[in-house]
C-alpha cells in the first residue's frame, strides 16, 4: 500500500513549507536558550542574582519542559500536531514578553517556566508531521535541514546576544521572540496541516497525573538539590525524599503503562522494542548532559575568568556553532547514502576530542582564541550527530506512534540536561570551594601578614550561598574594608587571581564527566541495527486522514 500524502483543502501539503514552520519555531527557541546563556552575567548584576538563582532560569525551563514533553506529545496524537504547534508557539510568545519585563529573578524563574512550558507544547510536533510528510529513505534532508536551523541559531545566539546585552539592555533578548513567535503562529495556521496521522487516541488522564508528579519530583529534586545542600528542604522533607517519592510514583506509573498496553497508554511500549530507538534514547540523554555539563563552566570561564564581554565571548564561540552548521549540511547529503552509525559514532568521539583539547589548554592567563581548534573539532562532532540520531531512532517507527515517541526522545534529552546541571553544577561548586582556598592560601603570601588570615578566609565561604559570577568579580570573597588604598588595589588584583585560578582548577575536573559520558555512548552506538527490520519495514504505513 503506498504512502498517502496529507492534504490541505484537497491539496497536498507541502513538505518544505512545513519543515520551514516548524525550523522557524526550533530557531526561536534555541535562539533563546543561546542567547540568555551569554547574558549570564548582566543578570547577575542588574536582578542581583547569586548561581543557584541563574541555574534555575535555566532549569525552570527545563523543568517544565522536560515534565510535559510526553503528554503533549500525545496530546499532539490526539487533536493534531498542527494546533498544539500553534498553542506553544502562543505560550511561548507570553512567557517571553514576560521575561523581558521581569523585575527580580523570582519574576524571571516563573516566566522562563512559562517559555518551558510553551517550547514542551511545541516540540514533540515536528517529528510526527516529518514521519507521515517522508518515508525513512527521503527523510535524511529535513534532519539536515533541522540540523542546519539549530547551528544557525546556536551560531546567532551569541553574538546577537552579545550585540544586544551590550548595546540594548538583556531584556531585549526575550523581546526579539515577540516577532518571531507571531509569525510562527500565524504561519501555523496557515501552512501545517490539521489533522494527525494514524489512529485517534484517547489521553490517559490518571496516567498524565502520575508521570507529571513523578517527573517533577525528579527533576525538581536534581535541579535543587545543590540549594539545600542535599538535605532538608523543610521540616521532615528533604530532597533525597523527594527524588525517591518521584521515582516510586514513575514505578508506579510504568506499572499502569504495562496495563494497559494494547489499550491507550499514555506511553506505548512498543516504541522501545526496536533497539536503535532505546539506544538513540542513549545517545539524546548522554547529549543532553554534556551539552550543559561543558557549556555551563565555558561560559563563566570567559566573562569571569578571562574577562570578556557578552559581544566578545559570543563572537568567540562562534566558530563552533558555524562548524556545527557546515557539519550539518554535509551529513544531510550524506545520511541517505550511507549507513548512520558511521557518522554517529565518529561525531560523538570528534565531540569528545574537541573538549578534551578544551579541557587541557584552559587557562587563567590564556588568550580568546586558544581554544579555537577544540571549539571546531568539537562543533563539527555536534553537526555529525544530530542528523543520525533521529534518522536512526524513526527508521523503524510506525506513524501512530511517533508522537509518543517524539515525546519520548525529547524527554530523555531533557532528563540528561537536568542531570548535568544538577551533578556539574554541585560538582563545580564542590571544586571552586577547594580551589578557592587553595589558591587564596597561595596568594596570600604577597599581601602584608596582617591581612593574610583575612584575605584567605574571605575565600572560604565564598560559593556557600551561591557564586557570584561576572567580569573582574571575586568569586563571592568578603574582602578586608579597612585596608590602605595601596593594599585595597592588590586585594582586588589578587582575589581576581585567585578566582581565575581556582576556576580553571575547578573546571577541568568538571568537564571530565560528560567527555567520559560521550565516549560510552559512542561505545553503546556499536549496537546499532544497520539495517531496517524486515517485519517493519515490510509494513505499509498508516494512512494519514485526509485534510478539508
Amino acid at each position: 500500500m503506498s504512502r498517502k500524502p496529507l492534504t490541505r483543502g484537497g491539496r497536498p501539503v507541502n513538505p518544505h513549507a512545513v519543515l520551514g514552520v516548524f525550523c522557524l519555531g526550533l530557531f526561536m527557541t534555541l535562539l533563546d536558550l543561546t542567547i540568555v546563556n551569554i547574558a549570564i552575567p548582566k543578570l547577575v548584576d542588574d536582578l542581583h542574582a547569586s548561581l543557584d538563582q541563574v541555574l534555575w532560569v535555566q532549569s525552570a525551563y527545563s523543568l517544565l519542559y522536560a515534565v510535559l514533553l510526553i503528554t503533549s506529545g500525545r496530546l499532539g496524537d490526539i487533536i493534531g500536531p498542527r494546533t498544539m504547534f500553534a498553542i506553544g508557539t502562543a505560550v511561548f510568545t507570553v512567557g517571553s514578553a514576560g521575561s523581558g519585563l521581569a523585575q527580580s529573578p523570582g519574576q524571571l524563574i516563573g516566566f522562563r517556566a512559562l517559555q518551558g512550558l510553551g517550547a514542551a507544547i511545541m516540540a514533540p510536533q515536528g517529528l510526527p508531521m516529518i514521519t507521515a510528510l517522508l518515508p525513512p529513505e527521503k527523510r535524511g534532508g529535513s534532519f539536515a535541514a533541522i540540523g542546519a536551523m539549530s547551528g544557525l541559531a546556536v551560531l546567532a545566539g551569541p553574538v546577537l546576544g552579545g550585540l544586544i546585552v551590550s548595546h540594548i539592555g538583556w531584556r531585549w533578548i526575550f523581546y526579539i521572540n515577540l516577532p518571531v513567535g507571531v509569525v510562527t503562529f500565524v504561519l501555523a495556521l496557515i501552512l501545517l496541516p490539521a489533522g494527525s496521522p494514524g489512529r485517534r487516541h484517547r489521553l490517559d488522564l490518571t496516567g498524565v497525573i502520575m508521570l507529571t508528579l513523578g517527573l517533577f519530583g525528579v527533576v525538581y529534586g536534581l535541579i535543587d538539590g545543590q540549594h539545600y545542600s542535599w538535605g532538608t528542604i523543610t521540616g521532615f522533607i528533604t530532597i533525597p525524599y523527594v527524588i525517591a517519592a518521584g521515582c516510586v510514583v514513575l514505578a508506579m506509573f510504568l506499572w499502569r503503562q504495562a496495563r494497559l498496553q494494547g489499550r491507550e497508554a499514555l506511553v506505548p511500549f512498543a516504541v522501545f522494542a526496536d533497539r536503535n530507538f532505546s539506544l538513540m534514547i542513549l545517545v539524546l540523554a548522554g547529549m543532553g548532559f554534556t551539552m550543559v555539563g561543558i557549556f555551563l563552566p565555558l561560559t563563566i570561564y570567559y566573562q569571569s575568568v578571562l574577562g570578556l564581554s557578552a559581544l566578545a565571548a559570543g563572537l568567540t564561540v562562534a566558530p563552533q556553532a558555524l562548524a556545527m552548521m557546515v557539519a550539518s549540511s554535509i551529513c544531510g547529503a550524506m545520511s541517505e547514502k550511507i549507513n548512520g552509525k558511521l557518522l554517529l559514532i565518529p561525531g560523538l568521539l570528534a565531540f569528545a576530542a574537541g573538549m578534551s583539547y578544551v579541557a587541557v589548554m584552559v587557562s587563567a592567563d590564556g588568550g580568546r582564541w586558544a581554544l579555537l581548534p577544540g571549539l571546531i573539532v568539537s562543533g563539527a562532532g555536534i553537526g555529525c550527530v544530530w542528523i543520525p540520531v533521529f534518522g536512526i531512532a524513526t527508521r523503524d517507527l510506525r506513524p501512530e506512534l511517533a508522537g509518543a515517541a517524539s515525546g519520548v526522545l525529547s524527554t530523555m534529552q531533557e532528563l540528561g540536561t537536568v542531570l548535568g546541571t544538577a551533578l556539574v553544577g554541585a560538582l563545580l561548586q564542590n571544586r571552586l570551594a577547594v580551589g578557592l582556598r587553595h589558591q587564596a592560601a597561595h596568594y596570600s603570601g604577597q599581601l602584608p601578614g596582617a591581612y593574610r588570615d583575612r584575605f584567605v578566609a574571605g575565600f572560604t565561604h565564598a560559593t556557600s550561598g551561591g557564586l557570584d559570577i561576572g567580569a573582574g568579580q571575586a568569586g563571592g570573597a568578603a574582602l578586608p574594608t579597612d585596608a590602605p588604598g595601596p593594599v585595597r588595589r592588590q586585594l582586588g588584583a589578587l582575589a581576581q587571581q585567585t578566582f581565575g585560578h581556582g576556576f580553571v582548577g575547578a573546571m577541568r575536573p568538571t568537564m571530565i564527566l560528560p567527555i567520559a559520558l560521550l565516549v560510552v555512548v559512542a561505545a553503546a552506538c556499536l549496537f546499532v541495527r544497520s539495517t531496517a527490520r524486515t517485519s517493519v519495514a515490510a509494513q505499509a504505513p498508516a494512512e494519514p486522514a485526509a485534510i478539508s
